[in-house]
């Protein structure tokens, strides 16, 4: 007998924006993915369009009979804007565009709750000139506040993601906001780890950064990237060495989703998505238990794609410059 704990790998509707919804799950499902990484925006599941109970229930339907999974992600363009780029944010200094953001993140974690969802994503935007960081992570605080609140109601962690030129950029901002909050449990405040980000900017390479947000992980992202440019890459394009970062996935025993987030390559999204999933089963390790009649026998599985490592010794310089909030790869 034979079992295999594979990890659940997802694809970002982010990165399908040029196909109906309907035909994106129904590609993820055909290429053998376990779940989508649903971003609500005008195209996807409009969160301020008319009906959006009803369309939810239709989704997580056709989500069920499809066998996919599904993590809700909160990081569309324009959705509250049309001429902003991800504004309002949760540290604007008017009060009621932050509000227009918290109402966002409700209303994504009741979309959550109804799709029966992993995760909800969300970060925290840059901080605003003129505002300095004594009163801008208090202000993150407050607003994440009634979320937080909203998602331990309805059982659903939301995963905050530190994203390059936010305020919240990396693991050490993820735990100065647990703080600021008294350390919510790991199952209400969570984290999205995005493994590019971690080659972005993180002092640790990335397998050290899994291991190090275990506890609180709860949604992940993974591309491709180079060490201080914030561009999401297809696999191979980059300089990331995906077989640790896949081991350290699996030997924390982390159940969620491993999402392909590629947001800047939909005119290519379905060949994307097919050769990721190729890329990351191949890359993953075997780890197959088979039973024997004396005890158990890990196979080894076939040899993964990985880089030349860096020479011994060598670290990556901390917190390299990033591309400022506003860049267009972002």
């Amino acid at each position: 007998m034979t079992a295999t704990n594979t990890l659940r790998l997802a694809y970002g509707t982010n990165g399908l924006t040029d196909l109906r919804l309907s035909d994106a799950l129904a590609l993820l499902s055909d290429l053998g993915y376990d779940g989508v990484a649903l971003t609500l925006d005008h195209m996807h599941l409009d969160p301020l369009a008319p009906d959006l109970a009803s369309r939810t229930g239709q989704l997580a339907r056709r989500i069920d009979a499809l066998g996919l999974s599904v993590a809700v992600e909160t990081g569309a363009r324009y959705v509250l804007d049309p001429r902003r780029k991800h504004h309002p944010t949760l540290l604007d200094p008017d009060p009621d565009a932050r509000t227009a953001r918290i109402d966002l993140l409700r209303t994504a974690v009741r979309v959550a709750a109804d799709l029966g969802a992993t995760a909800v994503h969300c970060f925290s935007g840059p901080r605003p000139a003129g505002t300095p960081e004594p009163v801008a992570w208090p202000r993150l605080a407050d607003a994440l506040t009634p979320v937080l609140d909203a998602a331990a109601t309805a059982r659903v962690p939301l995963a905050v993601e530190p994203e390059p030129g936010h305020l919240l950029s990396d693991l050490a901002g993820f735990h100065r906001l647990r703080v600021t909050l008294d350390a919510p449990p790991a199952d209400v405040l969570g984290l999205t780890l995005d493994i590019g980000h971690c080659q972005c900017l993180e002092p640790e390479p990335p397998a050290a950064c899994v291991r190090a947000a275990a506890p609180w992980l709860r949604h992940v992202q993974i591309e491709d990237m180079r060490r201080g440019v914030h561009e999401h890459l297809p696999f191979g394009a980059g300089e990331i060495d995906f077989p640790p970062v896949l081991a350290a996935l699996r030997d924390i025993g982390y159940q969620g989703l491993v999402s392909v987030e590629l947001p800047r390559h939909s005119h290519a999204g379905p060949d994307l998505a097919r050769t990721s999933l190729s890329f990351l089963r191949a890359t993953e390790p075997a780890h197959t238990a088979t039973a024997t009649g004396t005890g158990t026998h890990i196979a080894p599985g076939p040899p993964s794609p990985a880089r030349t490592p860096a020479p011994a010794g060598a670290t990556a310089p901390p917190h390299p410059p990033v591309p400022s909030a506003g860049d267009p790869r972002c």
